[in-house]
Formats: C-alpha cells, sequence, structure tokens
C-alpha cells in the first residue's frame, strides 16, 4: 500500500484526486488550501469565522462514491442577489459550515460529510485557522486576500501570511507517512503555495524522504503566471523554499485556434525549454471540450500509475 499525498486547491485538484482515486493499492490524502475568501466561501467566512470550506466541497465529491444526486445537492447553488442571506451559497457549503459549528471542528465536519459522501481517502485542511493570503508584487505593492491576488497587472514576487500560521497536525502526520507528494494541479500562487508556504508544511516537506512531484499546468493564468514557461513555475516553488524533484507534463499538441482564444485572454501554453534542472516526464494528459483545455483525470492515473 503506497500513502499519496496530494496538495493544492481548486478544480486542478480535484481533477487529479479524480484520476488517481480507483488505481489499486494506494491510500491518498488531499492536503487543502482553506486561503480563499471570494463567493460563497469568503462570505461564510467573514460571518462565522471559519476556514474556507469551497476547495474542500470540490475535493470531497472527487473523492465521493455517494449516489450523484448527493453530488448535485452539494453542489445547488441558491439563486438571487449577493446581498440576500442565502443567495449564491452552495448547500455544500452551508452543510460544511452547519457541521463545523455543531461539532466545534472543522476536521469533524470533514470527518462527517466524508462518510455522508463515502468518500476514498482524507481530507485534510492545511490549517484550522481563518488566515488571510497576502502578495508582494514587484512594484513592491502588497495586495491583501487571495481572491485579490490575481486582479493586478503586476508580477508576484511572493505570497505570505502576516501573523503566525499553525499547521494543521492531520497535514503533517501525512507528509511524513507518504511514499509520495504530488503538487498541483490549479493556480500556482492562490492554490498550490498557500500550503507549502505554513511552516509546519514546509519542515514536514523538507523533513520526508517521499519523491515530490509537481503536475504543471497546461496552460499560465492571466495577471497571475501570464508569461511563466515551467522553469519560471519551478523557480516560483524555490522561492518559497519548496521543493519539487519530478515534473509531469503534457507532450499533447494544443490546436491553434484553441491557443490563440487563450491568447486573447492573456494566458499562453506552459513550455519546457529544456532548462529545469530536474527530471520531466512527459505524457498525454489533456482534453479539449467547448475551446477550453483540461487535464483528463484518466490520462492523469495512467500517467501516475506508469511512474508507481
Amino acid at each position: 500500500m503506497k500513502d499519496i499525498v496530494v496538495i493544492g486547491g481548486g478544480h486542478g485538484l480535484s481533477a487529479i484526486l479524480s484520476g488517481i482515486r480507483d488505481i489499486e493499492d494506494i491510500k491518498i490524502s488531499a492536503i487543502v488550501t482553506v486561503a480563499d475568501d471570494g463567493g460563497s466561501t469568503g462570505r461564510l467566512r467573514k460571518r462565522y469565522t471559519i476556514p474556507a470550506m469551497g476547495d474542500v466541497r470540490n475535493v470531497l465529491l472527487a473523492l465521493s462514491d455517494s449516489e450523484p444526486l448527493l453530488h448535485e445537492l452539494m453542489n445547488y447553488r441558491f439563486e438571487g442577489e449577493d446581498n440576500m442571506d442565502i443567495a449564491g451559497h452552495s448547500l455544500g457549503n452551508l452543510i460544511l459550515t452547519a457541521l463545523t459549528n455543531m461539532t466545534g471542528s472543522f476536521n469533524e465536519a470533514i470527518r462527517i460529510t466524508s462518510a455522508m459522501l463515502q468518500v476514498k481517502g482524507s481530507i485534510i485542511p492545511s490549517t484550522l485557522q481563518n488566515v488571510t493570503l497576502y502578495a508582494l508584487m514587484d512594484d513592491d505593492t502588497i495586495v491583501k486576500g487571495e481572491a485579490n491576488i490575481p486582479s493586478l497587472i503586476h508580477n508576484i514576487e511572493k505570497v505570505f501570511y502576516q501573523g503566525e500560521v499553525e499547521a494543521n497536525v492531520e497535514a503533517i502526520e501525512a507528509i511524513h507517512g507518504a511514499d509520495m507528494i504530488i503538487y498541483g494541479i490549479g493556480s500556482l500562487y492562490t492554490s498550490i503555495l498557500p500550503n507549502t508556504i505554513i511552516p509546519g508544511i514546509n519542515k514536514a516537506l523538507k523533513e520526508c524522504k517521499a519523491k515530490k512531484i509537481y503536475i504543471a499546468n497546461c496552460m499560465t493564468q492571466s495577471n497571475e503566471t501570464y508569461d511563466y514557461d515551467l522553469k519560471a513555475h519551478l523557480d516560483a516553488f524555490r522561492k518559497h523554499n519548496t521543493e519539487v524533484d519530478m515534473v509531469i507534463m503534457h507532450n499533447d499538441r494544443i490546436p491553434q485556434d484553441i491557443l490563440g482564444r487563450y491568447i486573447r485572454q492573456n494566458s499562453i501554453e506552459v513550455v519546457d525549454n529544456g532548462d529545469c534542472g530536474i527530471e520531466v516526464k512527459k505524457f498525454p494528459l489533456l482534453k479539449f471540450d467547448n475551446n477550453l483545455v483540461r487535464h483528463e483525470p484518466k490520462k492523469i492515473k495512467e500517467a501516475l500509475e506508469s511512474i508507481l
């Protein structure tokens, strides 16, 4: 039995977990960022002073064996103006908030929801604190709040927290017991690094002997990693004292019309210029739906199985 720890947030993390959940003889632990402060998650955080639950909800569903109706219910979003109490909230976010208030523990709320959804694996918030992410830009501007960081047209120098942030003990234990650590897929500065810059997690990653693999993004993000090649992504990991031993990236040929659409939205393909200094393994990983480039969970599974 191999212990696999996946670190990240957002839809990219869910894509990885959806792919690897059916690999035989592995135990999955997902360490999830709780720095999100936009939308429904941000409103619930502000009102109830709890960690962000939106990415946790997505990961729960990615590893769930429950009936499709339960998936639809967890993702159901109430309509109406956002200034109304219930409008804009997903039912899953409200359930996690209610369980956190009832039990007094975000970890326990996740455990109860995991049992309800028949989740295969452990979902672990990187911290149990109600944290705020900051970014230092290349012109020395400091931006407060995860949702605000990608809104400015500046290069990000680093992301950080103000004050002491304690790692979730369960996250540290999972890292120490891991046979493989996977970072990605997703927003570099607002989904992946917000986990690894927490001192306790950063220390555990340095101490553990597991191979640390980054599943690279296929496209850059406007206002966050706009002109980054693969090396620039890895340099960001190094700047935040986060070790990477190997990269998995796509070798698919992206259609020109789709690339053109992304270029018009200030996004380009992430390319490997051969100067990364570590092993880069390339696989067919992508699918193309409605002019969008996405990682295909089944192909991620095949790539990781070949490495395992």
